[in-house]
């Protein structure tokens, strides 16, 4: 089974930095696509920073110049490196990626989250 899984969370003062990652595991043939959201309490998903497959990337205006979304395909593996972190950032991150399975269709896919919390 396909899944994708972030780590790198956790709790940093404001000012600090944190990378992170999220690994696609089980029977890949591509991963592409990929991409990091945000969900704040009582807020909507919204996007943080994305990469195609030409290697484009889109960062949000509210973390432009402190996030940098990256990837390693043959790894399928792919990083948010956030700098300067503000408390606002503080959210469940998520990652997403348009994955092809070994036997099935290609589809979007979705990691469980991880949890960043910025202290001031």
């Amino acid at each position: 089974q396909v899944q994708l899984v972030e780590s790198g969370g956790g709790l940093v003062q404001a000012g600090g930095s944190l990378r992170l990652s999220c690994v696609g595991s089980g029977s890949i043939v591509y991963i592409s696509n990929m991409g990091w959201y945000r969900q704040a309490p009582g807020k909507e998903r919204e996007p943080v920073a994305t990469i195609d497959r030409g290697g484009n990337t889109n960062v949000a205006d509210a973390v432009r110049g402190r996030f940098a979304i990256s990837r390693d395909i043959a790894l399928n593996t792919f990083y948010l490196q956030m700098n300067s972190l503000k408390p606002e950032d503080t959210a469940v991150y998520y990652c997403n990626a348009l994955i092809k399975p070994k036997y099935f269709q290609e589809n979007d896919y979705w990691g469980r989250g991880t949890q960043v919390t910025v202290s001031s």
